[in-house]
């Protein structure tokens, strides 16, 4: 497998000559710290799903279809994956930076899982959102790629805040996993619920951040997304591995976190959500103690009503390959 990560497209290759190799399956992974791996430290980095998904894509023995689905003729060459994700993204920096990016790579298949960071942001708006997002989605099915696409869990409920901190968050959370799910199947994308409770509430799949998956979730991620591509009928290799190689994060290891990576995660966030969440806890305990804190939910749905209904029409879908 080739592998390109988090170092931008690779350079323009010469005009191919005619060759009778296939061609081999590229793979664009376009999103935030969770499609970077964050949670699934591997030799002093990050590996992640998306990585784990792409080993899954070399079909057994490195040629060839296992399942004998691919006709024959020459052997297959190993695919081809590149990792545009980066820790912090919005989805204005996926469509404006690794979007193109990722374009030139020319991916068959192309993973856009973003969203959790814009709903911490005191910028959110999910008008720009739902606009960055679908011209994401229509520039990548315009030339063929099948989009691995998925809603992701609430934020609050993951860090436990308290219910006037972690409502209006949720609400933000529902409305991206709306456009998400709206987008998904506007462009006939393979989409993953990773929002399910069970998931969500299962300690073991979750580093010790609370907000990404330890190796055993990111594993997860990867076999349902492989599920869920088998059965399209695209070419690929064993599943991913569910069972960890290491053991989770102790205590200790939790601890240590909190103290250096959590604490520059809380500082940077007190100057930009905070101040923002404190005032929209106190308008939702307003709202509580006047017995309106439906209107609330009214205008967030509103808003995600008016951001789907202003998306331009979705063009015809073009098939991989073309």
């Amino acid at each position: 497998m080739t592998v390109y990560v988090n170092s931008g497209a690779p350079q323009e290759a010469a005009a191919p000559v005619e060759s009778s190799v296939p061609r081999p399956l590229r793979f664009a992974a376009l999103g935030d710290s969770l499609t970077a791996g964050v949670g699934d430290r591997v030799d002093g980095g990050w590996r992640g799903w998306a990585v784990l998904l792409a080993e899954a894509l070399t079909p057994a023995g490195g040629d060839g279809d296992p399942a004998g689905r691919r006709p024959s003729g020459p052997a297959a060459p190993a695919p081809a994956f590149h990792n545009f994700a980066t820790s912090g993204a919005l989805t204005r920096d996926v469509r404006a930076v690794q979007t193109p990016a990722a374009l030139a790579f020319a991916p068959d298949i192309a993973s856009v899982v973003v969203g959790v960071n814009d709903t911490l942001r005191r910028s959110f708006d999910i008008a720009s959102i739902a606009r960055a997002l679908d011209e994401v989605c229509a520039a990548l099915t315009a030339r063929g790629t099948v989009l691995l696409t998925a809603c992701l869990p609430d934020p609050g409920v993951m860090l436990g805040l308290p219910a006037p901190l972690a409502r209006p968050l949720a609400r933000r959370q529902r409305a991206v996993n709306t456009l998400v799910h709206t987008l998904s199947a506007r462009y006939g994308a393979v989409h993953l619920h990773a929002a399910d409770p069970a998931w969500v509430a299962d300690r073991s799949l979750w580093s010790a951040d609370r907000l990404h998956p330890g190796e055993r979730g990111h594993r997860m991620i990867a076999a349902q997304f492989h599920a869920m591509l088998t059965a399209r009928g695209l070419t690929l290799g064993p599943p991913p591995a569910r069972e960890p190689e290491r053991p989770p994060p102790s205590r200790t290891e939790a601890l240590l976190w909190l103290a250096t990576a959590g604490a520059g995660w809380m500082v940077r966030r007190s100057t930009d959500l905070l101040p923002e969440l404190l005032w929209l806890a106190g308008a939702e305990v307003r709202h509580l103690v006047r017995g309106t804190a439906a209107r609330l939910d009214l205008r967030a749905d509103l808003a995600l009503t008016h951001a789907l209904t202003a998306l331009p029409p979705a063009a015809p879908l073009a098939r991989m390959g073309e």
